[in-house]
């Protein structure tokens, strides 16, 4: 898989370098600041990009901004963005843009390898990955009597669980239930979300997306 990288600390750069190539991956060019980061994608094309959210000079949301408009160039390129804190807006805003090949993770996540290169590989097949401090903080706010207040509270979990990405057996393995309870327990967030059954695989973002958009 090849992978561009933009990212403004040289440790953290060097180390996913090292990290991606490691794991077997070719990283096709890398980026230290935001106006670099568009043109990179363009001219590397490549099957994912690992953004920073804030990049040099403004040090705001050059990287997301760079995410957005890449995929309006390259539609379908997937995008995993990073992010030091929890920026509900950023998460928000790029979500909105598009459900499928998307992920939001804090740099902590990059820790945890294992979860760190699951999160991308998921990404890069048109995935989502969304890191679950990034899911708690956006599914806490603003609730006000929107469709989220009818789910149960098993619902709720099992929708956290579906916006980080995971599928039905790990959900399954997580709550420790039956893999048919949760496939039911989708069946009731989408319904009370209004997601007809003749929606694309990606209704499990959509679920997000709808609260989002409420």
């Amino acid at each position: 898989m090849r992978v561009v990288i933009a990212e403004d600390n040289a440790l953290l750069r060097e180390g996913l370098v090292l990290l991606l190539t490691s794991a077997g991956h070719e990283v096709a060019g890398v980026a230290a600041t935001g106006p670099e980061v568009l043109p990179l994608l363009l001219e590397r094309r490549p099957d994912v990009a690992v953004l920073d959210v804030r990049l040099p000079p403004g040090f705001r949301d050059e990287g997301l901004r760079a995410a957005l408009g890449a995929r309006e160039e390259l539609p379908g390129l997937p995008v995993l963005v990073l992010s030091q804190y929890v920026e509900e807006t950023y998460a928000a805003e790029l979500l909105r843009g598009g459900a499928q090949g998307v992920g939001y993770l804090l740099k902590d996540r990059v820790g945890r390898v294992e979860e760190f290169l699951e999160a991308l590989d998921r990404v890069a097949a048109g995935g989502t990955a969304l890191d679950p401090e990034v899911v708690t903080e956006l599914m806490s706010r603003g609730r006000d009597g929107g469709p989220l207040d009818t789910l149960t509270p098993r619902e709720a979990q099992v929708l956290r669980l579906m916006a980080e990405g995971q599928d039905n057996a790990t959900i399954a393995n997580a709550l420790v239930v039956t893999e048919r309870s949760v496939h039911k327990h989708i069946g009731n967030v989408f319904a009370k979300l209004g997601l007809p059954p003749s929606d694309s695989g990606h209704r499990r973002v959509l679920a997000v997306l709808a609260y989002l958009h409420a």
